[in-house]
């Protein structure tokens, strides 16, 4: 089949919309019309990638759609269903088996390095050059997606199909920080560095969780989106932010999420914790992470987090629950823009005119 996607060619260059063809779902697969995609930051990082995330690709693993053809008889889904697509994984290793698919052993290979090797090539452009394999078993920058049917989550078909593409990364990396991994409830306390597309949807969480949140970041407008979803706002360069925090969270929080990857950042909020506390890191660092003296002193602990811990199947549909109950408006964070319009998305992003950008195909759903 021949469809358009966003194709990225060189690591420097721009997106260029262009025709590309795919042989369709194979055993096991279904093929998903895009009816939007969400761009994360995890998709403009290829740029910075040095070869590991092979070019020419379609990018793109925030997409949402409608099942379109399946792939044999057991895919457990039906031409029709609405579903959101996350992250691949391999379904057989130990972490798979025991319900942590984003720790899956194949990970990184499956959804960042193009490891899925295909014999006939079943993904090329129209001269017959191969694109890189499916990037987050997706590559839903496009008209059309053909993934694994485990990475396909249905969802109800009354809900705005074309906004729910980030539910399978960026909301739910966020959210599921807050519901799986520390497993907020009322009374708990939060500290959340960075409001971002992770940030925010973390402060949602808490939220609904009745959890008592603070959300720093260096950006105004940022800041406010964090009062206007529940928590308190203090910017990240607040003489002695720690102890400011600590006073915030009746002695120190229980619980920080770090979405930026900086040093000093994790410092502060590491002393920002009460003694038991425990950071989450969700951003990749590039750096060294020196700590400073006693910052894991009493029972703190550090960690990094994946996908918010999520098995995606049982996220998704209590994130979509907690958006008709009005309790996780994650659409507030969105801007939408036709698939042509990839680059200024990107360009908008990157200047953080936009929280979460959601690219439409000419024929999605948006």
């Amino acid at each position: 089949m021949r469809f358009g996607a966003a194709v990225l060619r060189t690591y420097d260059g721009p997106f260029t919309i262009e025709d590309v063809l795919h042989t369709g779902p194979a055993e096991g697969e279904v093929l998903v019309r895009i009816a939007g995609c969400g761009m994360c930051r995890t998709d403009l990082a290829v740029r910075h990638s040095a070869g590991r995330s092979p070019l020419p690709a379609v990018l793109g693993h925030e997409g949402a759609g409608t099942v379109v053809q399946t792939g044999g008889p057991h895919t457990g889904l039906s031409n029709g269903d609405h579903v959101v697509l996350s992250f691949d994984s391999c379904g057989r290793c130990r972490n798979c088996m025991g319900a942590a698919p984003s720790y899956c052993d194949s990970f990184a290979p499956l959804n960042l390095l193009g490891a899925r090797t295909e014999t006939p090539v079943r993904f090329t452009d129209p001269a017959g050059t191969a694109l890189a394999p499916r990037w987050f078993g997706q590559s839903s920058f496009a008209a059309y997606a053909v993934v694994e049917a485990r990475n396909a989550v249905r969802v109800d078909p009354s809900l705005p199909v074309a906004l729910l593409g980030p539910l399978g990364c960026g909301f739910l990396t966020g959210a599921g920080a807050v519901l799986n991994t520390f497993r907020a409830g009322p009374g708990d306390t939060l500290a959340v560095f960075g409001a971002g597309a992770v940030g925010l949807a973390a402060v949602m969480a808490a939220t609904a969780s009745g959890a008592v949140t603070v959300a720093i970041d260096r950006h105004p407008e940022r800041l406010a989106l964090a009062e206007r979803f529940g928590a308190t706002a203090l910017h990240a360069e607040t003489p002695h932010l720690p102890t400011r925090i600590r006073k915030l969270t009746d002695g120190g929080a229980r619980y920080a999420l770090d979405t930026t990857a900086s040093a000093p950042l994790i410092n502060d909020a590491l002393q920002s914790l009460r003694p038991t506390g425990h950071l989450g890191l969700v951003a990749r660092l590039h750096t060294t992470l020196p700590l400073q003296p006693g910052a894991l002193d009493r029972g703190r602990t550090l960690s990094h987090l994946c996908e918010g811990d999520a098995v995606p199947g049982l996220l998704i549909p209590r994130l979509t629950a907690l958006w008709q109950a009005g309790r996780f408006p994650f659409d507030q964070l969105i801007r939408k823009y036709p698939l042509a319009d990839i680059n200024d998305a990107e360009r908008d992003c990157e200047a953080g005119r936009v929280v979460k950008p959601v690219l439409i195909p000419p024929d999605g759903d948006g």
